[in-house]
């Protein structure tokens, strides 16, 4: 009774800090001729509420994909009818045809508000707090400050109750996927994250741990016997998934095209802003877009992703376990982020909830990551007027760790979980002694870094002939953290001795 009890508050309070964070500005607020994601989303529900299906992804006189064009897969599609039907109940010019372009009004703010609160509450909270409890071998207090951190990380808050989106729906469905594979039910964890996939495009970057775990699976249990049977079913789950999803876009080949085309567009290029991947830091040093041709970037890409992706999901496949997934899931992601094409600066959360799911085991790592992937998307949250609500949430998010992980006593090698790798390198470095101090003064300076450029960034005007030396600063900055990130995910995984033993369970 008394976790439960511990549990509500922890939720009340993470609805507490949403909604106040939803009484600021959002994404193009008063900024026309576009304005921003505020009015893409509404524009969305003009289109599906006053247009046939047949018409949602095409360009036509009723539908210009030039602005705000639908872009995202089928269940953002639906979703998005569901809320015009609602606000046509409530106030038909919110979602008139043409005429309610660019619209914006107190109420209308708030009915939007009140729909990315309710969808968060619905799917991605509950989420949070069933994965919370299925922790084993936790204590109740270590599973409601987990909860707590999850909730109150500040990244995907900012985003989709300051910014405005939708992100939590698409992450939580992969949360119920993650949910349902930790208590083996393999057909309905593949069914949730079908339906991520069908929500956010974007959720690829899970699509790989998700695949080579069931996979793995399926080869421990034996691919002439049980193994082929499960095989099967989970391939026949995720076509009947698929095709119920898009059951109505299946009545000829080209409007499955279509759908694909505008899921996918190869011609917006490499990056888009300043986002804190590979290519647009070292865009700052050599021009990748004027050298490489659009189709030579698209090959790069790809080979440089496939490549960092390969020991991970070798490792997984080979040693499948619960453990490995979740880690697999954030070097993956970040590996997508980092190397992908057309990367946003707003991906990064689909890296940052996988590092939610391990902060019970490695808290000081995970809140350091988490600190860096919001402060990597201050450039944006600058634009949309949320300086104050990233100052208090960032610091709430560190205090809360803090107090309840004890995080700075957390740095040695084990609790890095990286005692086994250091056990390979014992003989040859000397400083692992060290190593705790070494740590905790390189997140200090990390952290003082990001508190010195966050107040620049708002403070200072950058020279005239560098307008863009904060943001291309910002990004440069986080992008070195997430390599170093990178490699750290990696090396976890690739000598996790816990993998071979946990494993064994599986066959």
């Amino acid at each position: 009774m008394e976790k439960w009890s511990l549990m509500t508050v922890t939720v009340l309070l993470a609805l507490t800090v949403r909604w106040t964070v939803s009484l600021g500005s959002y994404s193009g607020a008063g900024k026309p001729p576009m304005y921003g994601d505020y009015e893409a989303q509404r524009h969305w529900q003009e289109v599906t509420y006053n247009l046939p299906i047949r018409q949602w992804y095409f360009n036509t006189s009723d539908n210009n994909l030039l602005y705000w064009g639908l872009d995202y897969p089928p269940l953002t599609a639906y979703h998005s009818f569901v809320c015009a039907y609602i606000a046509k109940l409530i106030n038909p010019d919110w979602i008139a045809l043409h005429t309610s372009r660019g619209y914006e009004s107190q109420p209308h703010k708030l009915f939007m508000r009140t729909t990315v609160f309710v969808a968060d509450l619905l799917v991605y909270i509950p989420a949070v707090i069933l994965y919370c409890f299925s922790l084993k071998e936790t204590s109740t207090k270590k599973k409601v400050s987990s909860a707590l951190c999850i909730l109150l990380y500040p990244g995907l808050i900012l985003i989709d109750h300051g910014h405005f989106q939708y992100n939590s729906v698409s992450l939580g469905f992969a949360l119920w996927g993650v949910l349902y594979l930790s208590y083996d039910w393999d057909l309905l964890g593949s069914v949730a994250f079908c339906l991520a996939l069908n929500y956010k495009q974007m959720e690829l970057y899970h699509s790989l741990p998700f695949f080579c775990y069931l996979l793995g699976k399926c080869f421990k249990k034996g691919l002439k016997g049980k193994g082929l049977v499960l095989l099967t079913k989970i391939a026949g789950t995720v076509v009947v998934s698929f095709a119920v999803c898009w059951l109505p876009f299946c009545t000829d080949m080209e409007q499955i095209m279509q759908v694909l085309r505008r899921l996918f567009p190869i011609d917006r290029g490499l990056f888009e802003d300043k986002v804190a991947n590979i290519w647009c830091s070292l865009s700052v040093l050599i021009k990748i877009k004027n050298i490489i041709s659009p189709q030579t970037q698209l090959k790069l890409s790809f080979a440089v992703t496939f490549l960092s992706l390969l020991p991970t999901c070798i490792k997984l496949t080979v040693q499948p376990s619960l453990r490995g997934f979740k880690f697999a899931l954030v070097s993956c992601a970040l590996s997508f982020f980092l190397f992908s094409f057309q990367v946003h600066e707003k991906s990064i959360l689909l890296v940052s909830v996988p590092v939610c799911l391990i902060i019970n085991e490695i808290p000081f790592m995970a809140t350091w990551f988490l600190l860096v992937s919001t402060f990597s998307m201050l450039p944006l949250l600058l634009k949309d007027g949320l300086l104050l609500a990233y100052a208090v949430t960032m610091l709430a998010f560190l205090s809360v760790c803090v107090a309840s992980f004890s995080i700075f006593e957390k740095t040695s090698a084990e609790d890095l979980q990286l005692k086994p790798f250091s056990l390979s390198l014992k003989g040859y470095v000397s400083w692992l002694k060290s190593f705790p101090k070494i740590v905790r003064s390189l997140f200090l300076l990390s952290v003082t870094l990001m508190g010195v450029l966050s107040v620049m960034s708002a403070a200072v005007r950058p020279p005239q002939r560098l307008p863009d030396l904060f943001p291309v600063s910002v990004s440069v900055i986080s992008c070195l953290h997430f390599l170093l990130f990178l490699v750290y995910f990696n090396v976890v995984l690739l000598w996790d001795s816990k993998n071979s033993r946990s494993q064994k369970k599986i066959s």
